[in-house]
Order: C-alpha cells, then structure tokens, then sequence
C-alpha cells in the first residue's frame, strides 16, 4: 500500500507533467505551423521572382529564359531549385547548395505529371531521410516549342530543425525541473506530514494507564494546528482518565468503610439474641442507605460534567435569588436574608443553579453556626480582564475554614477539619464546582477562622446580556 507521502508526490509530478507536455506541445506545434507557412510564403515568393525575371529576360528561347531564372534566384538556406525541359532536368544552380533534386528521376518524373495541365503546384514528397516541400510553375516561351518548368524546394526537415532542437531543449529542462521538484516535494511532504506521523506513533505509544505522550509543535500551519488540536484532545482525555482513576480510587475508600461496618457487625451478630439482630439490622440499613447516598451523589456528579447536561433558558436572577432563599428558608431555623440581588436576565440552567445554591445552603447550615443569619445573594461585577461576571453567593458565620483546607475544599470527598466521620458523602462542594464549570465559570471560597465562609459561583455574562445590566457591584 503507497504511502500518503508517496501519493501526494505522486500527484504533484503528474500534474506537473501534463502541464508541461500541454505547453510544450502546444508551442511545439504553434512554432512548427509557422516554420511551414515561412516555408509556403517563400516559396510563392521565388515563383513571383521567377515570373519576373522570365518576363524580363527578352529571349525568346525556353533555355535561355529559364538559365536566367536559375542563376539570378539563387537558392537561400535548406533549400534547393531546378529547371526541367521537356521532362528532364537540365539546369540546376552552381556551386555547393545544401541537397540537389537533379539526381532525383522519380521526383521529375511527378513534377512534369503534376504541371502537364499548366498550373502552378505545390507539394510535399517522402524521400529517404528527407521530407521536401516544393512548388512547380510551369514556364513557355512564344516562338519555342519546348515546354518548361522551374521548380523550388525546401528541406522540411532541416528548417524545423531549430524548432525540433527547442523541443529537446524544453523536454530535458522539463525532466530537470520535474526532478527537483521531486526532490523538494519529498522533503515538504516529509515535513507538513511528519506531525500526522509523529500522531500515529504517539497513538500507538498511548495506552489505558499512560496519556501523557504529547506531540511536538512545529510551524503555523494547517498541520500544526491539527497538532495543536489533537494535542489539546490529549490533555483533556489525560485529564478525564485522571479524574476517572481518583474517583474509583476515592469511591473504593469510601466504601470500603461502610462494607466493613456491615460485615464485622455480620460476623458478630448473635442470631439468637433479638435485640442484637435488630441493632445490627438497623446499623446495616443506616449504613447501605449511606451507600446509596453516595451512589446518588456520584451518578449527580457524573451528569452534571456531562456536555449536554445543562438547559439554558433566559432566567431572571433576581426572582431566582428569592426563590432559592424561600426554599432554603425551611432547611432550618436560621434567619435567611437576601440583601442584594442582580436584576438581570441570563441563559442559564435555573434547575441546575438552584441545585448548587441550595447544596451551599445546606453546607452552611451543617456546618455554620446554629443560629444567626445565612445571606443568599447575587450581583453583577467585572472580572480581571473588565469583563461582565455574574456572582452568586450564599454567606454563612460558624467557625470559618482554614487556609491550607480552602485549596481543597471543592475536591471529590472532602467534608471540611472533621475528617470523614461526618454525614454525607463528600461530594456535594464537588457537584457546584462541576455546576459552575458547566456554566464556563467557577466557584470559590472565602473565609477566616471565626468569621464564617462566603462561597461564590462566578459565571460569565455573554455580550448581549451583559449590556441588558441595570446595576453593577462588586463582588461580596
């Protein structure tokens, strides 16, 4: 099977070829027809003289007249004449000419046939080696009986000769040329190509366990782009093959604790004592609800980072805010407040929003003091590049989180300085930062031991509805 490489250059030499046959020809057979109609035009020209000297001689004997013919139109280059009487040749120019018909009984056997009617004739004869084009006017004189022709000739041949010189000329800088361009079209096709080779190889290296197998970038075409391309493909799949192996990783550690419970509790139920076997079934049932909450929370997670998870709609954001703090507002008995909120219209997925709002409300409530006040908020600011942002906050006091745990406070499992003791599975900080991600923004963290915790989900605006903004605040 050829290679792309070979195909390619392939194609360019046989393009390339037929274009150069196509010009060569063409101007091959434009410079041939006109070598032939210089030869035609010649010729008429020496029967025009001929006549004229003929005519001008004053003799009335066919010899004489036609001697002064061929001694005043003296044959030029490749090219010969010849006087017949009577059906044979008798004169024919002196001195060294370039070929001579005289000799030729078959060529002035056909001339005298041809002019036997009286006209001027012109024609082409085949002879051994020699193609010649030739006219044939016939010549008498009043008073002479004898009947007379006086021939011109050229050698075809020799006279396209240049122009058949021109041609190998042009056929062997035709072939150097397409033999550099051979050359240079394999090294250019060995260097656009050699990134979708490198691509092969660096798939065939890739594996289940291994993804970092990058690709050099070299250049600023096509090609590198497609490079750049596939290299960005390569970080994100690394980047999900990552994030698959941490949560099977975290999800084995985190059932392997509930299994365990269950099973040594099993092992040391005593069938026979009722009360133990319903302490051990109600440990049991509390335990695999457990587990069933974080399958829950798992299968959330998993839908939220999907592409087509989210459904935009135009969503007024101050009426969400309010709806969101009247739902949050039966989670418990605090005191819920919404002391700003932006009045704007944004596609969102109001659903999926007021998801990871009310998973912070809940976070704050379990985590928070338990009383005071929980704000529930929203405002429109710029981010660092001026652009519009769109900032929904829920602001809860209790003793605040510590800076080294805030880096880590959105990772799969985390459940804050208590360690995983707590209730809940750990991922509910993880499915609002997915939330926000799915939106193109992001979620944050804001907090000193002592003073509470403000999480933040920060959204972009796009242009449109960035310019329906009636208000503009900063962030909490």
């Amino acid at each position: 099977m050829l290679s792309v490489r070979v195909r390619i250059l392939a194609a360019i030499l046989l393009v390339a070829a037929a274009g150069l046959f196509a010009s060569g020809a063409a101007a091959y057979l434009v410079q041939r027809e006109r070598t032939l109609d210089s030869i035609d035009s010649a010729l008429a020209t020496e029967v025009d003289e001929a006549r004229f000297i003929a005519t001008d001689s004053g003799s009335t004997v066919l010899a004489a007249v036609l001697a002064a013919v061929v001694q005043q139109v003296r044959p030029g280059t490749n090219e010969a004449t010849l006087a017949i009487i009577d059906g044979a040749a008798a004169l024919a120019p002196g001195g060294v000419v370039d070929f001579r018909l005289e000799d030729n009984r078959a060529f002035v056997d056909r001339v005298t046939a041809e002019t036997s009617s009286g006209q001027v004739v012109r024609g082409t004869l085949n002879l051994p080696g020699q193609t010649v084009r030739y006219v044939a006017a016939p010549v008498t004189v009043a008073g002479d009986p004898g009947r007379g022709v006086f021939v011109a000739a050229f050698d075809v041949e020799a006279e396209l000769e240049a122009v058949t010189d021109a041609l190998r000329t042009y056929v062997r800088v035709g072939l150097a040329a397409l033999f550099v361009l051979g050359i240079v079209g394999w090294l250019v096709s060995g260097r656009l190509l050699r990134p979708i080779r490198s691509l092969r190889e660096a798939a065939a290296r890739i594996t289940a366990s291994d993804v970092s197998e990058r690709i050099p970038v070299n250049g600023h075409d096509d090609v590198s782009d497609l490079t750049r391309t596939v290299n960005g493909m390569l970080d994100r799949l690394e980047g999900a093959l990552v994030g698959q192996r941490r949560l099977l990783e975290d999800v084995g550690h985190e059932l392997k604790t509930p299994i365990t419970i269950v099973r040594g509790h099993l092992e040391l139920m005593d069938p026979a004592d009722t009360a133990d076997v319903v302490g051990t079934r109600a440990l049991a049932i509390d335990e695999l609800d457990r587990m069933n909450g974080l399958v829950r929370d798992i299968s959330v997670l998993a839908e939220v980072r999907r592409p087509t998870s989210l459904t935009r709609t135009s969503v007024d954001i101050a009426a969400l805010t309010e709806q969101v703090r009247t739902k949050a507002s039966a989670l418990s008995g605090h005191r819920w407040a919404s002391p700003e909120a932006a009045e704007i219209v944004v596609p969102v997925d109001a659903g999926k929003l007021t998801q990871a709002l009310l998973q912070l409300a809940v976070n704050a409530v379990s985590h928070g003091a338990a009383d005071g006040t929980i704000e529930i908020g929203s405002a429109v600011g710029r981010g660092a590049a001026g652009e519009p942002r769109l900032r929904l906050w829920v602001r809860g006091g209790g003793p605040g989180i510590e800076a080294e745990a805030q880096a880590h406070i959105f990772d799969r499992f985390r459940r804050g300085s208590a360690g995983r003791g707590e209730a809940g599975s750990g991922l509910g900080l993880a499915i609002v930062l997915a939330i926000a991600e799915a939106h193109g923004g992001t979620a944050t963290v804001e907090s000193r031991p002592g003073h509470g915790a403000t999480f933040t989900i920060d959204l972009p605006i796009p242009p449109v509805e960035a310019g329906r903004t009636q208000t503009e605040t900063s962030s909490p």
